[in-house]
């Protein structure tokens, strides 16, 4: 039987003792036991009237001398579902709020892990009496079922002391209940929430046959999560100047509506809608102020998220293109937009997009600074990956954060000097879609699966043999420079001009842009690469290819019989798209990769010891 980890002792009477901002009480890891979890409110709404918010999970949590109550942060719900928070699991709480309640104490568990599941009830764990709590406030079920989430206090026991409630500290003083956002929901009343602006977008303005209208959002943030909030109308004037990107704020009186999810990303049922009677102060405390929480995902791994997804991302900008206007139909208007390339300790490089005024307010002054994104959309070009600013984004120039020091550390020491392989100008080898051998399919099998049509497979892997090659259109004239492979144009001799970065050249630097005929057991299909696909096919740059062939068509067209024959293996995304009025399929390559003889024996021998052999 395994040792039993030792329970923090002591913790729980701290807890609801100690000041909310002593750092080795609510900022440092404890052990404790779990006695039960229970839903106290949440899940499906028996009143269709009424919107049903999310689950709420009750901990009875044990340090093995006394017990008391929290509640788990709705991030964690998952742990429940999952059946990963037993009866009497041991856990390490790793991150913990305290929120005053009507003068009274409401803990919130955020982030923990599980270390051992005991079947047992560790000590005798007693219930903190009144008088040693001093402001416990722990909601009952149906306490926190109330809709106006107001605790009553329970009569103290014949001969009990009752220490009064403490006045909240003058950061609450007359501001109501602090509450963390991911608590907030319809039910509540007489809340308050401390939290950072990290995104105001423009006013937005309309006009229809119902009348016209202006409004702006701006998305909040504390420790517990995110929300949106909007303004409409004469509540535009009354907030827009006052609500500023990276300040904190102390936000009351506003409504929690349903979220409108196809007007925001973020991960929150609710949002706030800001009235004439919402008050709004701006916190001046330096303790305890929201950070920007990321999670960053690294360049190379873009082509593991779908089209139209969000990611964080923090790289350093490579180089910047200049501001140009782009005319939208929809709005009626010109709208500023700017591109620069991002890159990292991965290698690779993508373009991100910018639009509005954080595409006009850019300043260019600062060489290769780092830059922090969050909530920015993928999309999809050739097959690759870019990425691009949406209202509900923000960027943050050399934030103070560890990544950025370390970003900034590798470039400057060797990262300036590195190539870097482009998303968004190669499906070849700047995808980092993996050759799948167990989803290996015929190409046969991914036509008669319709991949690539809505609501089927878009991503397949194959091994084939290239049977022929296009040979007329074998590549075409790029711009020379890094992070851009726009096509040129010749404008005379020795002066190629392209226009995306606004540059002449005396050459250009031609890159392969494939259709070849690929056969396997199952049949045939054409597919479609660019210039990582030509390299691997050639063993060459496109530009030798291209002065092989001004030079000697008869050594060119031995190239072209002699690259044929070859087997590969391929990953490709299946694409439908419309030419001359018709719809049709494309088998774009993201990777290929030549066949590792002593690998692919391997797994067939492997293939042998499962169910399919016998």
């Amino acid at each position: 039987m395994s040792e039993i980890p030792q329970l923090t002792g002591g913790i729980c009477k701290k807890l609801l003792t100690a000041p909310t901002d002593d750092p080795d009480v609510f900022e440092s890891e404890h052990t404790v036991q779990f006695l039960s979890v229970k839903q106290v409110s949440g899940g499906p709404s028996t009143d269709p009237s009424k919107p049903s918010g999310p689950e709420r999970f009750r901990i009875i949590m044990s340090d093995g001398v006394n017990f008391m109550q929290a509640m788990l942060a709705t991030q964690l719900n998952s742990m429940v579902f999952e059946e990963k928070l037993p009866k009497n699991a041991i856990a390490v709480v790793e991150k913990i709020t305290c929120n005053i309640v009507q003068g009274r104490r409401l803990i919130i568990l955020l982030a923990l892990r599980v270390i051992a599941q005991p079947t047992e009830k560790i000590g005798s764990p007693t219930q903190l009496e009144a008088d040693t709590a001093g402001t416990i406030a722990t909601p009952t079920a149906d306490q926190t079922a109330t809709p106006s989430n107001s605790f009553t206090p329970q009569a103290p026991q014949e001969g009990t002391s009752v220490q009064r409630p403490q006045r909240p500290g003058p950061s609450n003083s007359g501001r109501g209940n602090i509450y963390p956002i991911e608590g907030l929901s319809p039910y509540q009343n007489n809340w308050t929430i401390k939290a950072r602006v990290t995104q105001k977008s423009e006013v937005k303005t309309w006009s229809n046959p119902r009348g016209e209208g202006k409004l702006f959002n701006v998305t909040l943030m504390d420790d517990s999560g995110e929300i949106r909030a909007t303004a409409f109308n004469a509540t535009v004037d009354d907030f827009y100047a006052k609500l500023e990107e990276g300040k904190v704020y102390y936000i009351s009186k506003a409504r929690v509506n349903l979220a409108k999810k196809k007007f925001s990303n973020l991960n929150n049922d609710y949002e706030l809608g800001l009235e004439r009677a919402t008050q709004i102060e701006e916190c001046l405390e330096t303790t305890n102020v929201p950070t920007i929480k990321y999670n960053f995902m690294a360049l190379d791994r873009l082509q593991e998220l779908v089209k139209d997804s969000v990611c964080d991302v923090i790289g350093i900008v490579k180089d910047v293109h200049d501001l140009t206007q782009v005319n939208s139909a929809k709005m009626n208007k010109q709208i500023p937009k700017r591109d620069m390339t991002l890159v990292d300790k991965s290698g690779f490089s993508v373009r991100m997009t910018l639009w509005g005024k954080q595409a006009e307010q850019y300043n260019e002054a600062d060489a290769n600074p780092v830059i922090a994104f969050k909530g920015v959309k993928v999309g999809d070009y050739q097959g690759g990956r870019t990425l691009s600013m949406v209202s509900s984004s923000t960027m943050q120039i050399n934030p103070d954060i560890d990544e950025c020091f370390a970003l900034r550390g590798w470039y400057d020491s060797s990262g300036v000097d590195q190539t870097f392989q482009a998303h968004s100008s190669t499906s070849g080898g700047g995808s980092t879609i993996a050759f799948n051998r167990s989803e290996l399919r015929g190409l046969d099998e991914v036509k008669q699966g319709e991949y690539g049509m809505p609501g089927k497979p878009e991503v397949f892997s194959a091994r084939g043999t290239v049977m022929h090659i296009k040979s007329d259109n074998i590549s075409y004239p790029a711009c020379p420079n890094d992070g851009c492979s726009k096509k040129v144009e010749e404008l005379g001799d020795k002066n190629w001009r392209c226009e995306k970065c606004n540059q002449s050249f005396e050459a250009p630097r031609h890159r392969y842009i494939m259709s070849m005929a690929v056969a396997d057991y199952s049949g045939q299909a054409w597919l479609q690469g660019f210039n990582d696909v030509g390299e691997a096919i050639f063993g060459k740059p496109a530009n030798d290819l291209v002065t092989i062939k001004n030079e000697n068509n008869n050594e060119f067209m031995a190239i072209m019989e002699r690259s044929c024959g070859q087997t590969f293996n391929f990953s490709c995304r299946a694409k439908q798209d419309t030419w001359k009025d018709n719809n049709r399929i494309r088998y774009g390559i993201s990777r290929i990769t030549p066949l590792n003889y002593k690998e692919e024996a391997a797994a067939l021998r492997d293939l042998l010891f499962t169910q399919w052999a016998n």
